[in-house]
């Protein structure tokens, strides 16, 4: 299969070299001249350029850009498509993407590889990085079954796990888990660098381990990326928040009125209920 790729950062990169490995012939689309140049000398591609014309004899395309550039460059492509190229894209915001996207073009599926790490840009790019991972396909009624079941066997010779839902299910789930600790990570940094006695601040950022490491980790990340999360996903993201703060008063008044029983309790709870995430 001829399959394009446009975006050669880290998960544009990997899925060029995962599909390439599984036989794939793979065109990639950057910005860059030099971006395109490392992925062909990395074996991320068979062939790269700047021009996004380049994709018209493929089967299937990934749009691996930030989220706000999806329909956009869609847009672009379809004047150079075939009727039955399939589009895909992989942002982690579903709703508004597949809402778009599904207007610009017929053959359309909504995908969401959750995979990643900390680094950014082609020089980033792994193996096996979908290996065990989760692959969400986001259909609607419109969505073309072949298409659908295409992407999926695609999700599965990179070793992923394949969800299928729609888009609001996928978008309120990711909020929970995903979108949610990003803004939670990024306010424990905020009120830790908020300390105003130095010499505390000075300690902490001394003594900070594992725990600190582990719960800060996402909200020290591509703000870039916060900011489409919060920009895209706003309303189940809200309601993320509103849970969670709820949640954290409960806790705030369990301590201020020192009902340490209840707060064992909660804990309790917490620790039996952690397992089914991981």
């Amino acid at each position: 299969m001829k399959i394009g790729i446009i975006g050669l950062g880290l998960i544009g990169g990997s899925l060029g070299l995962d599909l390439r490995n599984c036989g794939h012939i793979v065109y990639g689309v950057s910005r860059k001249e030099t971006t395109c140049q490392k992925a062909i000398e990395k074996g991320v591609v068979d062939d790269a350029s700047i021009n996004i014309n380049f994709l018209s004899t493929v089967d299937i395309i990934f749009i691996c850009t930030p989220i706000g550039l999806i329909s956009q460059t869609l847009q672009q492509l379809t004047s150079y498509l075939k009727p039955e190229v399939i589009i895909t894209d992989v942002g982690s915001v579903k709703t508004p993407i597949v809402r778009e996207c599904e207007i610009l073009w017929h053959n359309f599926v909504g995908g969401h590889p959750m995979a990643g790490t900390a680094e950014q840009g082609i020089e980033a790019a792994q193996t096996n990085l979908f290996k065990n991972a989760p692959y969400v396909v986001t259909p609607t009624e419109k969505t073309p079954k072949q298409s659908i079941k295409i992407l999926e066997d695609l999700a599965k010779s990179l070793g992923s796990k394949i969800y299928t839902c729609s888009p609001e299910i996928h978008d309120q789930a990711v909020a929970w888990i995903s979108h949610l600790p990003v803004m939670i990570s990024a306010s424990l940094i905020a009120a830790c660098v908020a300390e105003k006695d130095k010499t505390i601040l000075q300690l902490a950022q001394k003594l900070a381990s594992s725990g600190f490491k582990d719960t800060s980790r996402v909200g020290g990340g591509n703000p870039e990326l916060g900011v489409m999360m919060a920009q895209y996903n706003k309303t189940a993201l809200l309601q993320a928040l509103r849970g969670y703060r709820q949640q954290l008063e409960e806790i705030t008044e369990y301590i201020n009125n020192e009902q340490w029983d209840a707060l064992e309790k909660l804990l309790m709870i917490t620790q039996e209920k952690r397992s089914p995430f991981i």
